[in-house]
């Protein structure tokens, strides 16, 4: 079907890596769209000229002419100005992004993608596209009634540096009407501290910008200083080159001041000048907005003095105010804007605001649990220990500290604060210099996180941790060819405790290094026990933490274990993630260089979650893709997983490289992959992860039982 006959909106996709453009396509091909494709930069730039889709993927890295030229060329073309551009990099650094900023995308795109949400994401950005188009007629006809309004106005043709401007415009920057305009003797007048963001704005004005607005200060010849907003638009000639640009310039300097009088009056506390009620809350609506568009969780911390009014009726009120004041100082320096525990959204610093007397309110914006909120309200109880020292006097208070969540504990501010204020008082009644969540169930909550290092600590020393095992099986014939060695915590109190609780606390704190080792001398070491009871050689599957990748300690710690338990380093195979693997490729390449040179077999555990480059897989040392469980969850139901997972398989086959199908639990999905060419497979159909002894049975035959293999077999046909 042509363009003209078809009514699907056309994505243009350009990845060197046919595997991610395989992957794209079956995405979006579900989602309604049509897609076209391009291997390299240059070939994007012709479709775009060719077929003029609606919307246009780029891949940052591409051969011959990568994603950022692309974008530039695409928006210098006629009709490029407005097409939505998405970058695609898995490039995770603010330079990288910034980039695909400057070069006009649209937006960008982290690799690993979520497929399922690709088609939603595209379908978004083209209605934001018609937006964008119905607000840029609209600027349009703004613009031409500001020009004729003529307040100031002036052109500057660059070509030929010719400058006109009205008398205005020279009254307001002090110049004589009479004189020869230099654009020199304007430039000269723009206050030196403005000069390098003004000349941002016109760099961004003549390298891809229309319109330009800035607010700056000038510098009259007497040393007074005027407040100025100038507007300005860039024509182009039929080249689409820079020509002429024209503008206005107001004097706005009263409307300045009456600003900045009227807003320190309502929006800032006059004793401690730290931010208000209402500034408080304004911003904190902002940020809630922001947090409920991008499912990012807020907190709201309520701090009261504890007897604040002993210290006003025993030293005065001028005391106590000192005291307010260093507390809000020290509030400031716990919760400065570099602390990443304490972003706010905008242009004003309001962490921390003065609610009244002796209340305090801070803001947390983007934390990623409620514990990070008992945190910070830990770190301001302990800043609050220290004395205080007043002008005659040695004062010690603490405070007490109610919490409330958004969006758990009130989908807007005033629940919210309402909620803080309620925990505070809850608080006090525990007995004053404590912290309190709203709901109490968080406080259970954040004193487990809170206190599971500790105990983690002493799980090590006690042994606590120990390794299941969970066999995978050769469907076809149904032999037991290897295991993954899954790590488990049995707490003397809280019992069997998941993975998924205890170990990002042990990457947060380190402790993952003295896992990861333990992990390798445990299970090689059950291997070597297998081994000596006369049962034959398994491949040992381990997963590996970033931090050890990362640190380079890895191959020192395998060494280790390999000595220890003296096991064939053939029957290892090494699980890293395909996050871990990415992160800094080369680096892992160096690692998983050295591993191979001992025959250990390498694997990419959760395969398809994450981004993997087809040329680095081919770089790279890999022996094995262990396919995600969120895949296999629907393939036999759900189109799209079935899609993808027939994807990896190919292009696994492709690769010469083995897969292992994880998380199977049921007999269709047995047959689904079986039929793809996948027999290698672990999950809940073949045997749940369990304590070594209890494998002995499956290891003695080799095999599964009978009646599970008859099972999967016969779901095979």
């Amino acid at each position: 079907m042509s363009r003209q006959q078809s009514l699907r909106p056309m994505v243009l996709v350009a990845d060197d890596d046919p595997a991610i453009r395989i992957l794209i396509r079956e995405s979006l091909d579900l989602a309604g769209f049509d897609v076209i494709e391009a291997a390299d930069g240059a070939e994007a730039v012709r479709l775009h000229e060719a077929e003029r889709p609606d919307i246009v993927f780029l891949d940052v890295v591409m051969p011959r002419l990568d994603g950022y030229a692309a974008c530039e060329a695409i928006r210098r073309s006629s009709g490029g100005g407005l097409v939505p551009v998405l970058m695609l990099t898995g490039l995770d650094d603010l330079d990288s992004i910034n980039r695909a900023y400057e070069v006009g995308a649209t937006d960008f795109i982290s690799k690993p993608f979520n497929w399922v949400i690709l088609g939603h994401r595209v379908r978004y950005m083209l209605r934001a596209k018609r937006m964008v188009t119905d607000l840029h007629e609209s600027e349009s006809r703004l613009a031409s009634a500001q020009r004729i309004a003529r307040i100031g106005n002036w052109d500057y043709e660059i070509e030929c540096g010719a400058l006109r401007c009205s008398g205005e415009a020279f009254r307001i920057f002090g110049l004589d009407p009479s004189d020869e305009p230099s654009p020199d003797a304007f430039v000269e007048r723009i206050h030196p501290e403005d000069r390098s963001e003004l000349n941002a704005v016109v760099q961004d004005l003549l390298g891809s910008g229309l319109q330009a607005s800035a607010d700056h200060r000038i510098v009259l010849p007497g040393g007074a200083v005027r407040f100025v907003n100038e507007q300005a638009e860039l024509d182009r000639d039929p080249e689409g080159r820079p020509w002429r640009v024209t503008g206005t310039v107001q004097d706005i300097t009263e409307r300045k001041r009456s600003e900045e009088q009227i807003r320190d009056l309502a929006y800032y506390d006059s004793l401690t000048h730290l931010p208000n009620r209402l500034l408080f809350t304004e911003r904190l609506r902002f940020t809630l907005s922001n947090g409920r568009r991008q499912k990012k969780m807020s907190a709201v911390l309520f701090l009261d003095l504890d007897q604040f009014k002993r210290i006003n009726d025993t030293l005065g009120h001028s005391e106590g105010d000192l005291l307010l004041k260093e507390v809000a100082e020290r509030l400031r320096s716990c919760l400065r804007a570099s602390d990443g525990m304490a972003r706010v959204e905008g242009p004003d610093d309001c962490a921390v605001a003065r609610l009244g007397g002796d209340e305090f309110l801070i803001a947390l914006s983007e934390i990623t649990r409620g514990e990070d909120a008992a945190k910070v309200a830990r770190r301001i109880l302990d800043l609050l220990k220290a004395p205080f020292r007043l002008v005659e006097h040695e004062v010690f208070i603490t405070g007490s500290i109610g919490i409330s969540l958004f969006p758990t504990d009130g989908p807007d501010v005033d629940t919210l604060l309402k909620n803080a204020d309620t925990a505070m008082y809850h608080a006090k009644d525990s007995g004053r210099n404590n912290y309190q969540f709203y709901d109490a169930s968080m406080n259970t909550s954040a004193f487990l996180r809170l206190s599971l290092e500790s105990s983690l600590r002493r799980g090590l020393e006690r042994e606590e941790l120990i390794l299941h095992y969970q066999p995978q099986i050769e469907v076809t014939t149904g032999h037991l060819v290897g295991v993954e060695a899954l790590i488990r915590w049995r707490h003397p109190d809280l019992g069997l405790v998941s993975p998924a609780e205890f170990i990002p606390v042990a990457e947060e704190t380190g402790l993952i290094i003295q896992i990861g080792e333990w992990v390798l001398q445990r299970a090689f070491r059950q291997s070597r026990d297998w081994l000596d009871l006369g049962y034959p050689p398994l491949r040992m599957g381990v997963n590996v933490s970033a931090h050890q990748v990362r640190q380079k300690i890895l191959v020192d710690a395998v060494d280790a274990a390999l000595q220890t338990s003296r096991i064939d380093p053939r029957s290892v195979e090494l699980e890293i993630t395909e996050s871990v693997l990415m992160r800094n490729a080369e680096e892992t390449r160096e690692v998983l260089d050295q591993m191979k040179a001992r025959g250990i077999r390498i694997a990419i555990d959760d395969f398809g979650v994450g981004y993997s480059s087809l040329s680095y897989l081919r770089r790279l040392p890999i022996d094995t893709l262990k396919i995600d469980r969120s895949f296999i969850h629907e393939i036999a139901t759900h189109p799209q997983d079935a899609g993808i997972v027939s994807a990896i398989v190919a292009m696994a086959r492709s690769l010469r490289l083995a897969t292992t199908a994880e998380g199977v639990e049921t007999p269709q999905q047995c047959e689904f992959l079986l039929q793809q060419g996948c027999s290698v497979m672990q999950g809940y159909l073949f045997g749940k992860p369990v304590p070594p002894e209890e494998l002995a049975p499956m290891l003695a035959r080799g095999r599964l039982d009978r009646e599970t293999i008859a099972l999967a077999l016969s779901a095979a046909g």
